[in-house]
């Protein structure tokens, strides 16, 4: 049933993939000329890599995999999406970097990535689209050097418990649930305004003590667990942007992101 779930999902990103490029968000110009594509949560998180390696798990086109390597990490990214890791080798190859691309399943990195790295990074809306996070954290562990270091910044699972489709939203999911959430909707959270594609998405909602605890059950030991009321993206109904030009909502009643940093210690 799985592969129904994956198979529906990547052929949304495929469409979402020329959009997003093409898009005020992604701002495709000026990451070519130079800037970096990385928020301050993770700049903050992850100084002096370069010399490191690094695998991006669920990279999109890779614009943060390329950030990485223009800092100087030896970078490996993977995603799901053919046409998104097409378009990452095409950047890699046009700004002349170093930087690796594998299409496949998270869960199948192993069989396409076989190095160890410094450093395994994920961020911003990547596990909600994973039903198993044992196997994702058993996968980040392998993936891993000893005392290698494994960060994620991600939206804060109270944010997926809306129902935006609906206005104004609805508490209508629960904080951690099993069971797979559907939806189709016209758009895409960085539409142009003109392209209006359909998304046909399945997704599942990860509470922090699912994510601490598979990541702990793999073998990791957890270095901070930090949240955050603001968003880099203006991605969700009604948010305000901040003095440092970041994204909350109007009551700050809850978290919109949080981090993750975790390191893999030497077997005894």
């Amino acid at each position: 049933m799985n592969d129904n779930y994956f198979k529906t999902n990547k052929e949304t990103w495929n469409k979402k993939v020329a959009v997003h490029a093409k898009s005020e968000m992604y701002a495709m110009e000026d990451f070519k000329k130079g800037k970096s594509s990385l928020m301050k949560y993770e700049l903050n998180s992850l100084p002096n890599i370069a010399g490191k390696s690094l695998l991006h798990l669920q990279c999109h086109f890779g614009q943060d995999t390329l950030s990485f390597a223009r800092m100087g990490a030896k970078c490996t990214g993977i995603d799901l999406s053919d046409e998104a890791i097409k378009l990452a080798k095409s950047l890699n190859e046009e700004l002349n970097l170093d930087a690796t691309f594998h299409c496949c399943n998270v869960f199948d990195v192993n069989d396409h990535v076989t190095d160890t790295f410094d450093i395994v990074f994920t961020s911003y809306g990547t596990i909600g689209w994973l039903p198993d996070l044992t196997k994702w954290a058993t996968i980040i562990a392998s993936r891993l050097k000893d005392d290698g270091t494994f960060y994620m910044a991600e939206f804060h699972p109270i944010v997926w418990m809306f129902d935006y489709l609906q206005t104004p939203p609805v508490l209508r999911y629960a904080y951690s649930q099993d069971e797979v959430i559907y939806e189709e909707y016209e758009g895409t959270y960085a539409e142009d305004g003109k392209t209006k594609i359909i998304s046909k998405e399945y997704a599942w909602n990860h509470g922090l003590g699912d994510v601490i605890s598979a990541l702990i059950n793999a073998g990791l030991t957890i270095e901070f667990l930090t949240e955050h009321d603001a968003s880099p993206y203006d991605v969700l109904p009604d948010l305000v942007k901040n003095e440092e030009g970041m994204y909350e909502t109007k009551d700050k009643l809850y978290p919109m992101i949080y981090e993750l940093k975790a390191t893999k210690k030497p077997r005894k």
